[in-house]
């Protein structure tokens, strides 16, 4: 997969695109980010990008015209994404990120300032938001979703088969982990997980990611119930209160 990632500030992602699995992926070839700047394709001496609003207000806009030629300096596939990191785009969630990963190349637009000139819109395929709230900068936002596009690529986890049990993948929060020693400070591991019984744990971990995901996720827990109902009644005996 191609990532193009147009931003006022390529410095920002030096140390996060060589760290960890994201490096070793980038490394490897399973992924490539390219940086492109706008400010080279200015065409005043002081590279300016941004500037007052029309009709009066607090801060300034990004200017369209060196967003659009930054993007369309770009060879594109046939299936490229451009994506607007902007707090009025969808959700970005697990969900969305599965579905971005079937495209080969993703344009991700940082945005910044109080905002940008409303017609850099029509450049985009998305709208992706990381959350309801104002961050000082869109290389946060794109940095996360670069993130969880690449890892999910096949080779970026050595082992592909854990994806499937992360939280969110089924829709649940993921169940409780536990590693040595057996008991900490008083808190002692499960006797199932030291059982050796794999039906016994497996049921055990489905009942903690429902029990988990009704008391700490409400929002999840009615989403997931309504198509699982008969799940939840299987369950009720390991269950408090359903």
């Amino acid at each position: 997969m191609r990532l193009d990632i147009i931003t006022l500030f390529p410095e920002f992602f030096s140390s996060p695109l060589q760290s960890g699995l994201l490096g070793k992926a980038l490394t490897k070839g399973i992924a490539t980010v390219n940086l492109i700047n706008p400010r080279d394709f200015t065409l005043d001496k002081h590279h300016k990008v941004d500037d007052e609003p029309y009709g009066g207000g607090v801060g300034m806009l990004l200017k369209p015209e060196p967003i659009f030629s930054a993007v369309e300096s770009l060879p594109r596939n046939p299936d490229a994404q451009i994506i607007l990191m902007t707090p009025q785009g969808q959700p970005l969630n697990q969900s969305l990120l599965q579905k971005l990963t079937i495209y080969s190349q993703l344009i991700i637009i940082c945005g910044h300032y109080e905002g940008f000139d409303e017609r850099i819109r029509y450049l985009t395929s998305w709208e992706i938001s990381l959350g309801d709230f104002v961050l000082t900068c869109g290389e946060i936002p794109a940095l996360a979703l670069t993130n969880g596009v690449i890892r999910l690529l096949p080779g970026t986890v050595g082992k592909s088969e854990s994806l499937k049990y992360e939280s969110f993948e089924s829709g649940l929060l993921d169940y409780p982990q536990y590693t040595r020693p057996s008991v900490f400070r008083g808190w002692e591991v499960p006797p199932v997980l030291r059982s050796g019984n794999h039906q016994s744990i497996a049921r055990w971990r489905k009942s903690q990611q429902i029990q988990r995901t009704r008391s700490r996720r409400q929002d999840l827990w009615e989403k997931w119930l309504e198509s699982n109902s008969s799940e939840v009644i299987d369950y009720s005996d390991e269950l408090e209160d359903c």
